[in-house]
């Protein structure tokens, strides 16, 4: 049986007859009986400037060092299943409130930047970003979309971040420390699993990066910093460890790492192509820490730059072979010729075809509007 549901007036009418203690009341058994998501939105109503508690404006800002003791408790907590309840070090009733204290502890690592000696700042708020690029593929919390409860935009704290070292350091040690993060906390869709209002704050941090790199010297630089750190990478994961040799679990990294990166990469090749630092593309296009497809795209497209056109229709259909529906490998080979292998010639007469008849019924919608009575 389907119960009806009140209507607005029926609803207000029967909370005018409460006063506020019962008002209080119903509002706490919904909060700690309701699901998940239920209780982040009252959370959000109750806390709608992201401060949580003990967060006035008299506060005094924690130290740097304090915060990073801080945050690095809280981080090993959250790795090791606390706040989901395997582990007993956090009370039951402390894991409900995780985005709090998350928030809490992200807002005191950015105030501390500001101190003389930012440095344990700057580690925290590195070790929360970390976090946060964990939780959206790991279960540390409760939580349908961690990084949208917490409201923490990642590439808004990335920016404070670096533009804070480039200040404070000089563009050198800002290269060395943004180049290994950029590797591993970009990701091309984001860090929420939705489409709330914190996935609309986001943008990539190639576009972070690229409103602080000034001048072809500085791209050349920090390419340098990136590619070292991509070698570092590399190095790390052949080294002989549990569960290694995964010849396949490793493609996949490769492949998953190169698809993040590839609007820096995209970058890249139109800053360093035609430069006095282009050999650096040459390391680019063939390092062991990256693969799949989207690395053969960009050497087809260094390719085509170079007018290699026979070399960038071959590297276009090995694209379409891994990736048939690609529209972007399909338009990029369709611009220098190139034959589409039969799965990808498949797929794009299927899309012109319903891009055609998307097309006409538009127009027959806007036919029907124009002829209407006069």
């Amino acid at each position: 049986m389907v119960t009806k549901r009140m209507s607005r007036e029926e609803f207000f009418a029967k909370l005018s007859l409460l006063d506020s203690e019962r008002l209080r009341q119903v509002l706490w058994n919904l909060y700690w009986r309701g699901s998940a998501p239920l209780q982040e939105r009252i959370e959000g109503e109750l806390d709608p400037a992201g401060q949580g508690h003990g967060q006035g404006a008299a506060a005094e800002p924690a130290g740097p060092g304090l915060v990073l003791d801080e945050v690095r408790e809280f981080v090993e907590l959250a790795r090791a299943g606390a706040y989901i309840g395997s582990d007993r070090r956090v009370p039951p009733n402390e894991r409900t409130r995780w985005r709090v204290t998350f928030r809490r502890l992200a807002a005191d690592a950015e105030s501390a930047l500001r101190a003389e000696d930012s440095g344990p700042a700057q580690e925290a708020l590195a070790l929360i970003i970390d976090l946060a690029c964990e939780m959206r593929d790991h279960q540390y919390v409760r939580s349908e979309d961690p990084v949208e409860a917490a409201r923490f935009v990642v590439s808004d704290a990335a920016a404070m971040l670096w533009e804070t070292a480039a200040d404070q350091h000089g563009f050198q040690a800002f290269a060395g420390l943004a180049a290994p993060q950029l590797i591993r906390w970009e990701s091309r869709y984001g860090w929420t699993r939705g489409w709330g209002q914190v996935h609309a704050k986001e943008t990539s941090l190639a576009s972070v990066l690229a409103r602080m790199l000034h001048g072809p010297g500085a791209w050349a630089v920090f390419a340098e910093r990136y590619l070292d750190a991509l070698t570092e990478m590399a190095r790390a994961e052949a080294k002989p460890g549990p569960g290694r040799p995964w010849d396949h679990h490793d493609s996949n990294v490769r492949r998953q790492r190169a698809s993040d990166l590839a609007e820096w990469h995209e970058l890249l090749l139109g800053r360093l192509a035609g430069s006095q630092a282009e050999d650096l593309l040459d390391r680019l296009v063939h390092h062991p820490a990256l693969g799949g497809p989207e690395l053969t795209f960009l050497r087809a497209r260094l390719a085509r730059q170079r007018g290699n056109l026979d070399g960038a229709r071959k590297l276009a259909q090995d694209c379409l072979q891994d990736l048939p529906g690609h529209g972007g490998f399909a338009g990029f080979a369709a611009e220098i010729g190139a034959d589409l292998p039969p799965r990808a010639r498949e797929l794009a007469d299927q899309r012109s075809q319903s891009e055609a008849a998307g097309a006409a019924g538009a127009a027959r919608s806007a036919g029907s509007a124009g002829s209407g009575p006069e």
